[in-house]
């Protein structure tokens, strides 16, 4: 069994709204709601395996208070009380935070020992990897902002190959606006996978065929449009698909980002869960799971807004 998450998005601050001003959000008290999921998960027998943090722990108005460090501080510092690994994806509001240099020296960077994770694409900084819980069975960690201009360098090839790519197919003046769209993903909030990530996921669900494995994958963006809405997807989601669908072994793929949560059974058999987000949970309810996995199926028994779910392999 683990425990899943998304968007925490934690600062010490009153409540806000969403950028369409309509969605309330509850800087302050996702850090309340974060202590109940950790507690709960502590106390779950037999022990869990590990949790997945799917992307955003802390909100972009930190870097805007200089309250950055603490912030992330204060929700790794409960995160620690686990007695088990914390996998941890990167979404954009860590990297309003932070430049991706730094994010690889926090606690964040959970490719480093003791998470048992095997490092992905050697090339660059992507922070890909995966890791093998139990017999026959692998975690996919992806990283979704790999092509990104956030947290990036403005003179590093990667951010002009991004950058490039996010002009061709965006040619508002904001490009975080997706007016006008056709492909409506394509703003400056979400990112993409790089083709060597795409070659190296390739070469892992290779492995896991041919070892009859199962394979969880994670990442904060959503890459199917039936479990989210089209403006947060992965830039490059059919690419992803493509590579998923070209095996046998992957049975299910979780993300954040879409603070509404989304489902889907898509047509090769795989499940896409978007975990509703913490961050627009009000005090009272919660927003966090647990899954266990049998040998035919995974069941998720949700919190708050989070519904039980049982998905068949």
């Amino acid at each position: 069994s683990f425990g899943v998450i998304a968007d925490i998005q934690y600062a010490d601050a009153e409540d806000g709204y969403d950028f369409g001003g309509c969605r309330r959000r509850y800087y302050r008290q996702s850090l309340g709601l974060l202590r109940d999921a950790v507690e709960a998960w502590a106390a779950e027998r037999p022990p869990l395996a590990f949790v997945l943090q799917l992307g955003d722990s802390i909100d972009g108005l930190n870097a805007r208070r200089g309250e950055a460090e603490g912030a992330l501080e204060q929700v790794l510092a409960v995160l620690g009380r686990l007695p088990v690994p914390v996998h941890h994806a990167w979404g954009n509001h860590e990297l309003y935070n932070f430049s991706r240099a730094r994010l690889v020296r926090t606690g964040l960077n959970s490719r480093r020992p003791p998470s048992g994770a095997v490092a992905g694409p050697p090339a660059g900084d992507c922070q890909a990897y995966h890791f093998s819980p139990a017999a026959r069975f692998r975690v996919v960690v992806l990283d979704a902002y790999d092509l990104s201009i956030l947290g990036r360098e403005p003179d590093s090839p990667r951010y002009r190959e991004s950058l490039r790519l996010l002009r061709e197919k965006n040619p508002n003046d904001n490009l975080n606006s997706p007016a006008g769209l056709k492909e409506p993903q394509f703003v400056e909030f979400n990112g993409g996978f790089s083709q060597a990530q795409l070659d190296w996921f390739n070469e892992v669900l290779k492995f896991s065929d041919e070892n009859q494995e199962k394979v969880v994958v994670m990442g904060h963006l959503p890459i199917h449009p039936d479990a989210s809405d089209r403006v947060c997807l992965a830039w490059n989601y059919e690419d992803a698909l493509s590579v998923i669908y070209s095996h046998r072994c992957v049975v299910c793929f979780l993300a954040g980002h879409l603070h509404d949560g989304g489902y889907c059974l898509d047509s090769h058999g795989v499940h896409h869960l978007t975990l509703e987000g913490v961050i627009e949970t009000p005090p009272e309810s919660n927003a966090f799971g647990t899954v266990y996995v049998y040998e035919d199926k995974m069941i998720l028994k949700g919190r708050g807004r989070i519904s039980d779910r049982v998905m068949h392999f």
